[in-house]
């Protein structure tokens, strides 16, 4: 993946997380065991690389992490968000006051591991699509705080964006359906509520809600927890009227054979929020 297809996350959001967590990490009185073992002016020379096969995703939040802990500390990019990575492979050096150094390794490495672990869950997913129409695309199950980063993420790994918040789409679940008083209700009133540009989606959770719902004109259907077969029959029962989105419990063995049933979307939560860390480590050049 280039660098031109990913989002560009703004500076000011990724220097106040990185704030935020430096200083949590530091408490107090900083690292005190580098200042009780470090002389002031140790200057030391290290290298990120990854332990596992996956894709980069947070290098902006390192580099962040040692820019903010000292500006003498030099960061050196070796890789790009979206590169894939081998076992083995140095993401980025970095050289200055030891001190500083390691300070910030832990904030750095966090958000490396954390982002590049959704962003190489994604590219599972995602690879085992690749064949088809279909894209994966995340949901609202993300870490409090950390939404826009893990949506970044997934971008990095080839997926794409579902809504960010309760505020860019109207997406009618079944709980609204229930309370509303059925489908063609619930959607015919959020046409009347929705601008121009929002988007309107609604789940269903069989083919006789499906029907309903394309009665009622919506822009997406959500197919909620519906067998590849079930989903086939949506394909063809919709004709193109809507966007078609699978969705429930889909995991990476079985992610191939919805996307293959014709659907266009497939929304993972495990993606974003059940995604393994993926192992960087810091190691410190020794001369």
């Amino acid at each position: 993946m280039t660098e031109n297809q990913l989002p560009e996350l703004p500076r000011l959001m990724i220097d106040d997380a990185v704030k935020a967590a430096l200083l949590e990490d530091w408490g107090r009185a900083g690292d005190i065991t580098s200042q009780a073992t470090l002389p002031s002016d140790a200057h030391a020379v290290a290298r990120i690389a990854s332990r596992k096969t996956g894709v980069l995703a947070g290098l902006p939040f390192a580099e962040s992490a040692f820019r903010q802990t000292d500006a003498a500390l030099s960061f050196e990019a070796l890789k790009q968000d979206g590169d894939p990575l081998a076992s083995g492979d140095t993401v980025a050096r970095i050289e200055g006051p030891a001190r500083a150094l390691l300070g910030a390794e832990r904030v750095a490495l966090n958000f490396l591991g954390h982002l590049s672990g959704i962003a190489s869950a994604t590219e599972r997913f995602a690879t085992q699509i690749s064949h088809t129409k279909a894209k994966i695309v995340c949901t609202r199950k993300t870490t409090p705080g950390l939404r826009a980063f893990e949506k970044y993420a997934v971008k990095c790994g080839g997926g794409a964006n579902h809504r960010f918040g309760l505020d860019d789409a109207i997406l009618i679940k079944d709980n609204h359906i229930a309370v509303a008083g059925g489908v063609t209700r619930a959607v015919e009133a959020a046409k009347t509520f929705a601008g121009h540009l929002v988007k309107i989606e609604v789940e269903v959770d069989t083919l006789e809600q499906l029907k309903e719902a394309l009665g009622a004109g919506p822009d997406v259907v959500m197919l909620d927890n519906m067998s590849p077969d079930t989903l086939r029959e949506a394909v063809d029962l919709t004709g193109g009227r809507a966007l078609l989105e699978a969705s429930g419990g889909i995991e990476l063995d079985t992610v191939r054979a919805v996307a293959e049933a014709g659907v266009d979307l497939i929304s993972s939560g495990w993606i974003t929020h059940s995604a393994p860390v993926l192992d960087l480590g810091l190691d410190i050049d020794i001369r």
